[in-house]
């Protein structure tokens, strides 16, 4: 008995930290937020769009030819509002493509490069960022203000949301964990993160969307949506996908899809 109550104590104990803890955290968290504001009135992931804008112009890789005839889902050439409309079903290609996806797409088959090349090193490291980084911030750039669009009418589109809905909630790995591990439930947070619920629709599942491409300023280099899906693969100890592949596409339809309706602020900055 006496053990017992003295468990008991141990709990309430914690539940007070914890309680005192949380309140410091959600602290912590307002004042990060008014930081990050103050951050993105000259974000510096600007530098990297206006990159991408040129980039796009300019006639590189073996063939010589630029990106302005990339078909981003609009027609050949159109970018804006492109980004927001993706992941959808590009029938050139034969798969559904998230936009670096498809922006690798056309730097193979348009300009020529080699998407080996670009899967040897696809994450932005210090001093190094991927040309398809900057080029995806620029797209994004381009959707500014417009509301996220995903539709599910392609077929092809709709069975990669299931795929990426299964996907989330699989468990595997040394730790069994799943996606949903993290993002399936309200208030949940890693240290002073708090964590988004990706199964719902709406405010929830875009704050895993805003923000991206962004300006990480652990590290103060710019990362992508590709990198951030890869990073969770890897804090989980699993193996990480492939760059640019099915894995990746189908859990933004998923996660992208569920934030239909939310207004898109363009890339940012993020801790």
């Amino acid at each position: 008995m006496k053990k017992r109550l003295s468990e008991m104590s141990a709990i309430c104990a914690l539940l007070t930290s914890f309680g005192a803890t949380a309140q410091s955290t959600d602290a912590t968290t307002r004042e990060f937020d008014t930081f990050r504001e103050m951050m993105e009135a000259n974000n510096p992931a600007e530098i990297y769009e206006d990159a991408g804008a040129e980039m796009w112009k300019v006639k590189r890789g073996p063939k010589q030819v630029s990106l302005e005839q990339c078909d981003l889902g609009l027609g050949p050439g159109v970018v804006k509002g492109a980004y927001v409309q993706m992941p959808r079903f590009f029938a050139d290609a034969g798969k559904v493509m998230d936009a670096e996806r498809r922006i690798v797409y056309c730097m193979v088959n348009l300009q020529g490069f080699s998407e080996a090349d670009f899967s040897k090193k696809p994450f932005s490291t210090d001093g190094y960022t991927p040309d398809p980084s900057m080029l995806v911030t620029y797209v994004a750039g381009q959707s500014r203000g417009m509301k996220i669009d995903v539709s599910r009418k392609q077929p092809q589109v709709a069975k990669a949301y299931i795929t990426g809905m299964n996907m989330f909630n699989y468990r595997a790995g040394p730790y069994d964990f799943a996606c949903a591990s993290c993002h399936s439930q309200d208030d949940k947070r890693i240290r002073t993160q708090m964590l988004p619920n990706l199964t719902k629709r709406g405010e929830e599942p875009m704050r895993a969307i805003q923000g991206w491409p962004a300006y990480r300023m652990t590290g103060g280099y710019l990362l992508t949506l590709q990198w951030r899906l890869n990073d969770c693969f890897r804090q989980q100890r699993l193996p990480e996908p492939k760059y640019g592949s099915d894995t990746i596409t189908a859990l933004l339809t998923y996660m992208t899809a569920n934030a239909n309706g939310q207004v898109y602020k363009g890339p940012g900055i993020k801790r």
